[in-house]
């Protein structure tokens, strides 16, 4: 078995017109997989210096194979299982600015770079008054950034043609927005005056996006069967699914800059992403958050499992297609192709999604993404989503405790103020007091959700019928 290396594997040599901060999985095995797409089949031409965001990470490892890794996406596509390795050979190299400050700090001499690209976690876009210009590097992402612009900015005397477009990928909605507002902070504590600010403004564009792929990381089980079949000793794969979304709220413009859309991937260039991240929201993390209590309830354990059970199947069929895709303002058909593909990625055969890792917090969960699809069907629909409110009584049964249909002992696990809730609550014996008192607790809802016309009603009605006739037998009488 090779080594993977330049000399034993081919790598194209292409101008360096990115910088990547972050080496991590994820961006490996999506924003460099689209890369290497965009190199093969237009004429983007581009590859990507890695920059390591923090002090320890992965550089020396990437840069031990010259950056090559492989991806191995599995999935179903349209119904057929794929599990394919494809070869990323986009990096041209990877800093760690701990250590090779001068080199990271010269790639904003390079005239042709062009893209800023990041995902630093959800608590990379933060700034921190303590970072300082001469700090070499600075601690925060967005304090890096700064430096490595204004550095930009003075080599090339202001030059308006040497801006950088900046597409940020952390999980947070409105992360371009986010990230502008800590590099206009540092440039306001740092004194950089009001030439850079302007050339920042009108030169620069950050740009807000949402990214969406199942991102599973280094294949621990499989890795010696990849190995195989590679013959190169790969200490870098990654494993990904199919399904891939990035969508970018910028102008058309820079989408002739970047023609994502042009090598066939699914790279939207919006006006806006709020649309999209409600979808997002409402018709994939909607459905997790009711499908998992109601399928562990019913004694299924795994995601998949519960898409292809004859009874839940059709109780997540309908909280999709028929609760909550009422409640979206996006075009119908485009609805239907997403939550689709949401349930091809629920039915992935390569994935064993466990329904208890999903009900971590419940209740803030509930919050964000089903209720407010639920006020929004009531209101357009004149009545409640029976699917949701059963979700939502299955959760508060989960925090009850006991055994499960197939005899297994539940054991809930949350936050000890919630347990401590359920416990009291249930602890009446009275299933219109356990209803009242959820609805009303203003810590998880920020209001009284007992104000919602026929909401405590029919939480109670379901908690009776869970407890009578259990769990499946309760979904069927929705269906």
């Amino acid at each position: 078995m090779k080594p993977l290396n330049k000399q034993t594997a081919t790598k194209a040599e292409r101008p360096e017109r990115i910088i990547q901060f972050g080496e991590g999985n994820f961006l490996r095995a999506f924003v460099d997989w689209i890369i290497y797409n965009m190199n093969e089949k237009t004429d983007f031409n581009s590859s990507v210096v890695v920059v390591q965001p923090i002090d320890k990470g992965m550089v020396d490892m990437l840069n031990a194979q010259d950056c090559l890794y492989h991806v191995n996406l599995q999935g179903l596509d349209k119904g057929e299982t794929v599990n394919s390795l494809t070869k990323i050979d986009v990096i041209s190299r990877a800093l760690n600015p701990y250590s090779q400050n001068a080199e990271f700090m010269k790639l904003a001499e390079q005239p042709e770079m062009r893209f800023v690209i990041s995902n630093t976690t959800e608590a990379g876009i933060a700034f921190d008054p303590t970072c300082k210009l001469d700090d070499a590097p600075a601690s925060s992402y967005p304090g890096k950034l700064t430096q490595l612009l204004y550095h930009r900015y003075k080599t090339f005397n202001g030059d308006m043609s040497k801006g950088l477009i900046i597409f940020p990928c952390e999980l947070i909605f409105l992360n371009g927005h986010k990230l502008k507002e800590c590099i206009e902070q540092y440039i306001e504590l740092w004194q950089l005056g009001e030439d850079f600010k302007k050339w920042f403004e009108e030169a620069c564009g950050v740009y807000a996006t949402l990214v969406d792929r199942i991102v599973p990381g280094f294949p621990r089980k499989d890795i010696a069967t990849i190995k195989e079949k590679l013959q190169y000793d790969d200490n870098m794969v990654v494993q990904a699914e199919i399904f891939h979304l990035w969508v970018i709220e910028a102008p058309k413009e820079i989408a002739t800059e970047f023609p994502a859309d042009k090598a066939g991937l699914n790279v939207l260039f919006v006006p806006s992403e709020a649309p999209y991240h409600e979808r997002k929201v409402c018709l994939l993390n909607g459905p997790h958050t009711v499908l998992s209590p109601v399928a562990y309830l019913s004694g299924i354990n795994i995601v998949r499992e519960a898409c292809q059970h004859p009874v839940v199947g059709k109780y997540i069929d309908k909280v999709m297609f028929h609760e909550l895709m009422e409640t979206l303002n996006l075009p119908k058909d485009e609805l239907q192709q997403f939550a689709k593909d949401v349930l091809d990625r629920f039915n992935n055969p390569f994935v064993d999604h466990q329904v208890t890792s999903i009900m971590l917090n419940s209740f803030p969960k509930f919050e964000t993404r089903d209720l407010p699809g639920l006020k929004t069907y009531l209101q357009r629909k004149g009545e409640l989503p029976k699917g949701l409110v059963l979700g939502l009584a299955a959760i508060i049964t989960y925090y009850k405790g006991g055994k499960r249909e197939d005899g297994a002992e539940i054991v809930p696990n949350d936050a000890p103020e919630i347990m401590q809730l359920l416990k009291d609550l249930w602890a009446t014996g009275c299933t219109r007091k356990v209803a009242e008192g959820v609805l009303a607790e203003k810590s998880i809802w920020n209001e009284d959700l007992n104000t919602i016309p026929g909401l405590t009603d029919m939480v109670k009605g379901f908690l009776d019928s869970i407890q009578e006739k259990g769990m499946l037998e309760t979904v069927k009488t929705i269906l």
